[in-house]
């Protein structure tokens, strides 16, 4: 599984209102929920925001990468968000985060889970593909930088 499959057009969100992590939190959970029935706002919000309580999920050099497993996810989903300002997310290197990768897992998918987090963590880790992803000025740019990054990892 790799995330090009999990991750569509739609789901790559260019400069999101920020605010705070709640906010975008919360943002994505409402955004998720109205483009997949079956997930609830709510229940995906809880747990995304339950995830954070044991560590946040502030990768360091502004990125972030909220998981959280879910009883109502049939197949893992992500989304990225680039933010319209950096937020204060409780990184481990105390930068504000402005790229925000979002992966939900079925709750029994141990494998899958880690291996999608790999991956992002291997994309978001490069600072040439953070800074591209920065200067993208539109959806359709940040998409294509997202998959081109996806599909060299995935054939390397």
């Amino acid at each position: 599984m790799t995330l090009e499959t999990i991750l569509p057009p739609e789901r790559v969100l260019f400069d999101v209102p920020g605010g705070s992590k709640k906010r975008v939190l919360e943002f994505f959970s409402t955004f998720i929920a109205q483009n997949i029935p079956s997930l609830d706002s709510q229940e995906v919000f809880s747990r995304l925001i339950g995830r954070e309580r044991l560590g946040s999920t502030g990768i360091g050099n502004g990125v972030a990468i909220p998981h959280a497993r879910s009883p109502h996810c049939s197949a893992p989903i992500a989304g990225f968000l680039k933010l319209a300002e950096a937020i204060d997310f409780d990184a481990i290197d105390g930068d504000p985060v402005d790229l925000v990768f979002v992966l939900l897992v079925p709750e029994e998918a141990d494998d899958t889970h880690l291996s999608l987090l790999g991956q992002v963590a291997t994309i978001m880790n490069d600072a040439d593909t953070r800074q591209k992803l920065r200067k993208a000025g539109s959806q359709r740019e940040l998409l294509e930088l997202l998959t081109a990054k996806i599909r060299e990892q995935t054939t390397s």
